[in-house]
C-alpha cells in the first residue's frame, strides 16, 4: 500500500494546516497539498495526503473515509499514481 492518500469532497474553505491537523490525528504526516485553480487561486476540493507509515495510511482511510468535514462528507482513499502525459 502506498503511504499517499487522496482526499476528496472537501470544503473550499479548508486550508492545507487545518488539513494537516486532521490528518495528523492519526500519525505522522510527510505532506498535504490541497488542490488549487492556477488561476484563481481556489481550492478545487480534493487533496493528496502522505502519512509517514503505511499503517497510518490504511487507519486514515478506515477512519476518515465517508466522514464529515465542514459540512462536506469526504472520501479518503489510496492515491493512484499519476497519468504519464504526451
Amino acid at each position: 500500500m502506498s503511504k499517499r492518500l487522496f482526499v476528496g469532497g472537501l470544503p473550499y474553505s479548508l486550508t492545507n494546516e487545518e488539513l494537516q491537523e486532521i490528518f495528523s490525528k492519526i500519525g505522522a504526516v510527510v505532506s498535504c497539498n490541497i488542490i488549487t485553480d492556477k488561476f484563481t487561486g481556489r481550492s478545487k476540493g480534493f487533496a493528496f495526503v502522505e502519512m509517514e507509515k503505511e499503517e497510518d495510511t490504511k487507519k486514515a482511510i478506515e477512519t476518515l473515509n465517508d466522514t464529515e468535514v465542514g459540512g462536506r462528507k469526504i472520501t479518503v482513499s489510496e492515491a493512484r499514481p499519476p497519468k504519464e502525459r504526451n
